[in-house]
């Protein structure tokens, strides 16, 4: 089965670990690292074989969109991750539609493709956004991967669905939560850091568990993740700094193991799959 191979693309700086250590106008002093490492990610994906949705922020978009062109160049899909990495729920709905706007005219301008999928910073759409799909839809989004079903201290929505779920009866949006292990009752995130840090075959279960379901996993993680050389950020939490920089140098070959294991693609051919159901 065709699963979810997803990329949030963002500097190391602008992770939401450290959003109470660099101000958003500190940004500029910190060099930047995504073109080179989004390259190497691009490299591996060409390698493996696999094309995948890379949910990018404007701000990458607007600063580098030669990354931007090359992403659409070899086959992936260009969706929106926001402007600044801005979490949903700390805004108006006025300030989300906004933000979509800004955000999705710096990637079609620099990619030339329409960007019809979203990812929420940190997942921050959740029980207490409940306008954010709307806007969605009203803003002509096909789906949103923008939910983690599970609880969790930056973010998660626990008493999400598990899988692809239609927020608005009178909209066809979709929405593709993140895959999550679901062990003795208990949900268990499996992208990004967690399967950085934790047994890749706890994600192999997770996907496999999914999928006996008859249903799609989609998994992501960042560029920065594949970059043990990435400057360390003085200052920040003792956690953050755990979370963020470890098994750094793992990630590359754990990653071309999961790829080899599962069938993965696109997010939106994902989304289109659930919306003809």
């Amino acid at each position: 089965m065709l699963n979810g191979l997803s990329v949030d693309v963002e500097e190391y700086f602008q992770v939401g670990a450290f959003e109470r250590t660099i101000a958003k106008a500190d940004w500029p002093r910190y060099a930047p690292r995504v073109e080179h490492n989004t390259g190497a990610v691009l490299d591996l994906f060409a390698e493996s074989g696999v094309k995948a949705t890379f949910f990018t922020l404007g701000w990458v978009a607007d600063r580098h969109p030669a990354l931007i062109r090359r992403i659409v160049a070899e086959g992936h899909e260009i969706a929106s991750h926001g402007w600044d990495h801005q979490r949903v729920f700390t805004m108006t709905a006025d300030e989300f539609r906004a933000d979509l706007a800004r955000a999705r005219g710096a990637l079609e301008n620099a990619g030339g493709v329409k960007v019809t999928g979203y990812r929420a910073p940190s997942f921050s759409i959740d029980q207490r956004t409940p306008w954010a799909h709307i806007v969605l839809a009203e803003e002509g989004y096909a789906y949103s991967s923008s939910v983690a079903p599970v609880a969790h201290d930056h973010y998660g929505w626990r008493d999400s669905p598990r899988f692809a779920w239609r927020p608005r009866s009178d909209s066809a949006l979709i929405e593709l939560p993140v895959t999550v292990a679901q062990v003795a009752g208990r949900r268990m995130a499996t992208g990004g850091g967690f399967f950085r840090l934790l047994p890749a075959a706890l994600t192999d279960f997770a996907v496999r568990q999914v999928n006996a379901q008859d249903r799609a996993g989609i998994f992501y993680f960042h560029p920065w993740e594949v970059d043990p050389g990435q400057p360390r950020v003085e200052g920040a939490p003792l956690k953050s700094r755990v979370r963020h920089y470890s098994r750094l140098g793992a990630m590359a070959g754990k990653l071309r193991g999961l790829i080899a294991r599962h069938e993965w693609g696109r997010v939106d051919a994902v989304a289109a799959r659930e919306i003809a159901r």
